[in-house]
């Protein structure tokens, strides 16, 4: 056990003290719940974007060294309008999105549709999010990747086409082990 001597209220307080040193993490008031026992601490509540849902769990791990995080923690991505959208906050989802391979347009359109469907298939149980590049450039949605059958390519360009500013989507996802066809 890591931290044998500290009890589960001061394990949630470090890390509550570790999110108030962000503001937009301080602003989510996250719950925080620690069990020292089964060195685990759970996360929970409401953020805006995919990206405070990774920072809060990046924070609660840099925090805790050795506790398994648990993100029980929601991404209302909606409840950020587009005219509340910022170049930092569109810096910042170009930068991640570099981080995992993918491309990101210049615009403020771009950078703000981008987390919106990565959080849109990170919250649908039939798409693998983690293994499905999303590139974004001039409100064009190229989805790229595998998925494991015919159902979660259909799910996850549905997702794509049905998220706000989104002009086009091209699906150029493979299904493992299918034969690929071209039309």
């Amino acid at each position: 056990m890591p931290v044998a001597q500290m009890t589960n209220s001061e394990m949630e307080e470090k890390v509550k003290a570790r999110f108030s040193t962000d503001a937009p993490l301080k602003a989510a008031n996250l719950s925080v719940y620690a069990n020292i026992d089964h060195n685990a601490i759970t996360l929970s509540g409401t953020v805006e974007s995919v990206l405070l849902r990774i920072r809060a769990t990046e924070f609660a791990k840099n925090t805790s060294a050795g506790f398994t995080i648990v993100a029980q923690i929601d991404v209302k991505p909606g409840e950020l309008s587009r005219t509340a959208y910022t170049k930092e906050l569109a810096r910042e989802e170009c930068n991640k999105a570099k981080e995992r391979g993918e491309t990101v347009g210049d615009s403020l359109d771009d950078s703000w549709v981008h987390p919106q469907i990565v959080a849109k298939l990170m919250d649908t149980s039939t798409t693998p999010e983690r293994k499905i590049g999303v590139d974004v450039t001039h409100n064009v949605v190229t989805l790229r990747g595998r998925v494991e059958n015919a159902e979660q390519k259909t799910k996850a360009e549905r997702i794509a086409q049905n998220t706000e500013g989104v002009k086009s989507v091209n699906n150029h996802l493979r299904v493992e082990g299918a034969t690929e066809k071209r039309f």
